[in-house]
């Protein structure tokens, strides 16, 4: 898969007493675009349910390059920066842009698996693994 995109619309309820995005909308973006590709490609949340499987970040990093504000036309995607083949652990980048490309922020996130009943790191089943594999690779992608 060459590229993933999201469209979400800007909401009143996004921005701030400075009429521009929220900080926690940025990541919230984040946290959207992963799950909307996790689920089309069969990680739903429940089956991470039924295998007490969810994903954790261990680091969550917004760079802020511009203001989105109402009315703002915004697109988001992500890539794979690294993995373990076993999807296991992984780091993923998300660049926001608004208004036909102009680079609104850049969110990179470290993140694995845990067990949600014994909350220990976990390995995911292959069907798991698969769906990360089709994430989009970074040009600079590297295996773990």
């Amino acid at each position: 898969m060459e590229s993933y995109k999201k469209y979400p619309e800007v909401r009143w309820a996004d921005l701030d007493p400075n009429f521009h995005m929220l900080h926690s909308r940025y990541y919230d973006l984040g946290a959207y675009i992963r799950m909307c590709f996790l689920t089309e490609h069969g990680v739903t949340p429940a089956a991470m349910q039924e295998l007490n499987l969810g994903p954790i970040l261990f680091r969550e990093e917004c760079v802020f390059k511009r203001e989105i504000k109402f009315g703002d036309k915004v697109e988001i995607d992500f890539t794979m920066l690294k993995a373990k083949k076993d999807g296991s652990r992984w780091t993923m980048q998300h660049h926001i842009s608004i208004n036909n490309e102009m680079l609104a922020a850049v969110i990179t996130v470290d993140g694995a698996w845990i067990n949600t009943q014994r909350r220990k790191l976990a390995t995911p089943p292959p069907a798991f693994a698969e769906a990360f594999d089709k994430i989009p690779k970074a040009e600079s992608f590297e295996w773990m």
